[in-house]
């Protein structure tokens, strides 16, 4: 008996010296690996045969299936790992990371058809492990034998204490061993031929790989973890029937992602923003997710803007516009401000009686209204109202929150909204969540590091770099719990012949027309000069209070903040309200010479009023005066249709006696302005319809248009405005004018009154889109008795959110709302998805100015401040005059002037749209679902595709790896950890490293989903270049070059880390090299010929 150690003797080296020409090898082991071939190829090429063995079940058919099971994955399976280590065992990594793997195989795979049979012993009773050599001159037995690996002959380090082998050459023992061997391999009932599955598994190794299959190898690797935490409690059950829903089958595959990861995210995190860009039709994902919820036996609410109701009520209601009554939605619609109310009724519900805490789901829309607003005295601000009386009262209650923009400025604005899905108490989102941190300390480093991004020049604030200074937590939590696709990613990374293209945007056409041709009018900086000199001090009674009556005041309405630490004087909130009325005049006057003059009349009324009111005081010698910034906490946060808080509106919560207040002065202000207001007035008065420029340009706009309509016949217009007031006037100057010209019928929507039309009967709100839409609508289903359709439409901002009308192919902006946003969701109206027009047009119409004047009139002006958020936080929004937000704005603006932005190109502040993998764990699902899983899928494997520059794709690889030290995350920047991704070009420049998570795998997903064959053309080129696969060496170096690349960021950023506030990262968990990764995939991205 001879003591093989694997140390001073290798079994590999007796095996090659004992196996000779004729003689026959029988070994019965755990497992066999190719690389135990490509060690002693050359000796087995010689013998005569191969018996192989597997000691336990291994590729017995009826233990291998191909779809997924979910029990597969509750306990641990060794079989598996037996099974996967036919292409290297886990020890045998730095083998495979040599890339050879292909032609190992090959060359195994030929030689087993000629020489090798394998059985598998089928039993459940375990077999002696041992080999046998016999052959002219030599009997040989040697064990135990384990498996037949690298390890296991002894040419790699495994992770046993000891390796030792016994080698017996006494006839005594061989024969015994060989007599056990063939009484196994004999009896059928304890065995099972697995030749033709290894054969085929081997195969598989060296054919050439489809892309899509190896994107999908990426994919099933990367995001295993998730697969293991699926259940039917976290995916929507099919036997709920949400499949047969109408609105299920209305929506479009990317839509059919977005709720299926809705619902998986609502499921484990409680809490969901839907972030989707302008136009992916966020409203009918929401619905299908408040359907799946409904046929739960779930109690949905849904939380909106007041303007928005409506758009709502028209899908839960018995409606004929309703094209979902089939489905019987029952979800009850409130708004935004009636968690503010404690009387009257709200559609129907009686605030004082609705039982806020029993909502399974609140939906709600334009979450980012919500701000979390500390309470103060004895108020609590709206989003207070809503965790307490919704989230944290009686049922668990999930929350979906819709936005287009859920962060500004400040990461809080998210944190506030996210806040709302975990109750207020970040430990029940922590615990779900691979993060050391909490909440808190994850958004208070981004929004750190956003700020230091936001003081850079601004060449350097690119998107770019603010998503290289965020750590890696704050991907995984966003990624977590919310879902923000870009227009863009769904025209590149989802199949749209069924759904059809996106429209092609026409050139923007900008005009400025002046107020008017007459010389007898007052131009726009002259009016402007004139609204410079109005103190509005009718909207500030508290600053005439006499100083010695001034601290009564005080202490009743200045209002403590930031827990008491600071206080909002009143007097603060009056200057806010007389910059918001300014602001309100400047708006209205853009908008149209009309507004303005309504406007001018309101205030003049308002001023007569209070003068009136300090004449009778004088006569009677008591009196007193309201305060009216209380009157503007109640509007919503984007409000533009302002009250005009006149003298009759008395009862505001702040009540001033006049005998208190220095009256002179006060009426001398307010006498002063109402001169400057009635000159503008009687300036305003001169201009009818007829001297109104910009409404004389927009009628042969109109006209023009209908003469030459842009598609085919296609006569629709639609026209915005940010006010009612305008809305009628453009209604009363082009209703009658089309009608009469051209026989074509006009609509009007305002949100404040009841809609208008020229048709014979009166139609509401969602039945005069539908004659305006009549496709997108359905009107063929709705409304088949009328046969008239609405050609023109005049709508406000009501109509600007959440309504589909693309029928329409030529909007027009009748004046720019101060918030680009608003423009972007605007055009978002006909600018969708399946439309059937080939062409649109935006057409907005700017102040007759220059651009540098405009901006800087809204420098001067502007003031965000709402006065709900002021009271509450004392923060101070106002924006100042700096030169780089001047420039940021103007180049905003002059981009609207000559071109349709996206929303996330805005680039004012922090967009979270496609940054989430959901659409690559809903591939993966969908998959699984179809295909079975990959769990014995080798690793090592490759596919080829053709170079795209123009997408992106450079000739290079693209290797996806697994650190084998799960304590190393580099930099803390790579979300996928412990698994990574690097982009590297053929002469070893690094195209995009492991921190472009996202960008990597849009490039594997854009290059291999859907090519479910090998592409033969690129797949010549490169088994040319590498002899089949036998010449590695190149790729071998650049895997080692990419790996290299991450210890160099590594270093780079632990660098940072010193010198930077924190725990550094220097000296820590540091990387070896090649050996800390196993290859799990890589892609080649080939150039052509």
């Amino acid at each position: 008996m001879k003591i093989i150690d694997n140390i001073n003797s290798l079994l590999g080296d007796d095996l090659k010296s004992t196996l000779r020409p004729k003689s026959k090898l029988k070994i019965a082991a755990s497992c066999f690996s190719i690389y135990a071939f490509e060690a002693l190829k050359t000796e087995l090429a010689k013998i005569e045969s191969l018996e192989f063995i597997f000691t336990a079940p291994t590729f017995v058919p009826g233990e291998v299936t191909d779809k997924f099971q979910k029990e597969r994955r509750e306990f641990f399976i060794p079989r598996a790992d037996r099974e996967r280590s036919l292409y290297g065992s886990e020890f045998e990594i730095q083998l495979r990371n040599k890339l050879t793997q292909k032609a190992i195989a090959r060359e195994c795979a030929q030689w087993m058809r000629q020489k090798a049979t394998f059985r598998s012993n089928k039993t459940k009773s375990p077999m002696q492990q041992l080999a046998c050599i016999q052959g002219p001159g030599v009997e040989v037995a040697y064990m135990p034998i384990h498996g037949f690996t690298a390890v296991d002959l002894g040419y790699q380090q495994g992770n046993a204490v000891s390796n030792i082998v016994n080698r017996f050459d006494e006839t005594t023992f061989t024969s015994t061993y060989l007599q056990l061997f063939n009484q196994i391999w004999n009896d059928s009932s304890k065995r099972e031929d697995v030749t033709t599955v290894i054969c085929d598994h081997i195969d598989s190794v060296y054919q050439e790989n489809s892309p899509e299959r190896i994107y999908f190898l990426m994919l099933y690797n990367i995001f295993n973890d998730f697969l293991n935490d699926i259940d039917e409690d976290v995916l929507p059950n099919d036997r709920t029937g949400y499949l047969d829903t109408l609105i299920w089958n209305k929506l479009f595959n990317f839509q059919h992602d977005a709720a299926i990861g809705i619902i998986n995210k609502l499921e484990t995190f409680n809490g969901c923003i839907l972030a989707d860009s302008v136009g992916l039709g966020k409203t009918f994902t929401a619905l299908a997710v408040v359907k799946y919820y409904e046929l739960r036996n779930k109690s949905v609410l849904v939380l909106c803007p007041k303007k928005l109701a409506d758009n709502w009520m028209n899908y839960n209601s018995n409606l004929k516009t309703n094209i979902f009554a089939k489905d019987r939605f029952n979800y009850d619609v409130l708004c935004h401000t009636d968690l503010s109310r404690t009387s009257g009724d709200s559609f129907g519900i009686p605030l004082n009686r609705i039982n806020w805490g029993n909502y399974d789901l609140v939906v709600i829309d334009e979450s980012h209204n919500f701000r979390n607003n500390e309470a103060y005295k004895s108020r609590e601000t709206r989003y207070q109202k809503l965790m307490n009386k919704v989230i944290c009262n009686g049922v668990k209650t999930k929350v979906l929150m819709l936005s287009a923009t859920p962060v500004n400025n400040r990461f809080s604005d998210l944190r506030n909204q996210l806040a709302l899905a975990y109750e207020g108490n970040s430990e029940n989102l922590l615990k779900k969540l691979r993060s050391n941190r909490n909440v808190e300390e994850i958004f208070r480093r981004a929004q750190s590091a956003f700020n230091i991004w936001s003081r850079l020049p601004i060449e350097k604030r690119t998107a770019k770099a603010i998503l290289d200074s965020l750590e890696f937590d704050f991907f995984e939590l966003l990624d977590s719990v919310t879902i923000a696709r870009s227009r863009k990613h769904i025209q590149t990374f989802y199949d749209t012949k069924d759904i059809g293209q996106f429209p092609e945007r026409r050139h923007p056409l900008s005009f400025h027309c002046p107020l008017t041709q007459r010389d007898d009018v007052f131009g726009f900086n002259s009016i402007f000069a004139h609204l410079s000199l109005l103190k509005l001090s009718v909207y500030a009674p508290i600053s005439y209070i006499f100083p010695s009556r001034l601290p009564k005041y005080e202490a009743i309405y200045d209002t403590p903040v930031e827990g008491g630490k600071g206080k909002l004087k009143q007097v603060d909130r009056e200057r806010s309200l007389q910059a918001l009325m300014t602001t309100n005049l400047l708006k209205r006057l853009e908008s149209s010479v009309e507004s303005f003059r309504l406007t001018l009349g309101s205030l003049h009324d308002n001023h007569v009023k209070m003068l009136s009111r300090i004449r009778e005081f004088r006569e009677l010698g008591k009196g007193t005066v309201t305060d009216w910034t209380d009157r503007l906490e109640s509007l919503e946060a984007e409000e533009d249709e302002l009250p005009m808080l006149n003298g009759n509106e008395i009862g505001g919560k702040v009540k001033i006696n006049l005998a208190d207040m220095d009256l002179p002065s006060w009426e001398n202000d307010l006498s002063a302005d109402l001169a400057i207001i009635d000159a503008l007035l009687s300036s305003m008065q001169k201009v009818k319809p007829e001297d109104d420029a910009k409404l004389q340009h927009l009628q042969k706009l109109i006209l023009e248009k209908i003469e030459n309509p842009i598609n085919n016949g296609n006569k629709k217009i639609l026209i915005f405005t940010a006010f009612a007031d305008t809305a009628n006037y453009l209604y009363d100057n082009l209703a009658g004018l089309l009608l009469k010209s051209k026989g074509l019928h006009s609509g009007q929507i305002t949100g404040k009154s009841a809609p208008k039309s020229t048709l014979n009967k009166s139609y509401d709100f969602q039945s005069l889109l539908t004659l305006f839409s009549p496709r997108s609508k359905e009107k063929a289903l709705i409304l088949p008795e009328e046969s008239a359709e609405i050609d023109l439409l005049v709508g406000t901002d009501c109509i600007s959110e959440g309504q589909n009308l693309q029928d329409c192919d030529y909007l027009i902006n009748y004046d720019i709302h101060w918030n680009p946003v608003r423009i972007i969701q605007r055009f978002g109206r006909i600018d969708r998805i399946g439309s059937i027009n080939k062409t649109i047009q935006l057409v907005n119409y700017w102040p007759d100015i220059s651009l540098d004047e405009y901006i800087n009139l809204k420098e001067r002006v502007e003031n965000r401040m709402m006065i709900a958020d002021m009271s509450a936080t004392g923060d101070d929004n106002v924006l100042t005059a700096q030169s780089s937000e001047i420039s940021y704005r103007k180049e905003q603006l002059r981009r609207l002037q000559d071109e349709v932005i996206e929303l996330e190109d805005l680039k004012t502040g922090i967009s979270i749209t496609d940054l989430g993998l959901n659409d690559f764990r809903m591939d993966l699902i969908n998959f699984v679902k179809t295909h079975g899983d990959l769990e014995l899928t080798p690793k090592g494997l490759h596919a080829v595709v053709p170079a795209q520059p123009d997408l992106g794709l450079s000739p290079g690889v693209i290797f996806v790896l697994r650190n084998l030290n799960d304590s190393v995350n580099i930099n803390q920047h790579n979300r996928l950890h412990p698994y990574y991704l690097v982009y590297i070009s053929t002469d070893g420049e690094i195209i995009a490293d492991h921190t472009e998570v996202k960008k990597l795998l849009d490039l594997v997903r854009n290059s291999c989903k859907g090519q479910s064959e090998p592409i033969q053309a690129v797949c010549r080129l490169f088994n040319q270049q590498t002899d089949e696969g036998r010449n590695m060496q190149a790729y071998s170096d650049l895997l080692g070059a990419a790996i290299r690349s991450m210890i160099d960021v590594k270093e780079e950023k632990d660098l940072d880390s010193l010198f930077s506030g924190g725990k550094t990262t220097a000296l820590v968990n540091t990387i070896a090299g090649l050996d800390d990764f196993e290859l799990i995939a890589f892609l080649v991205v080939q150039e052509n010929e």
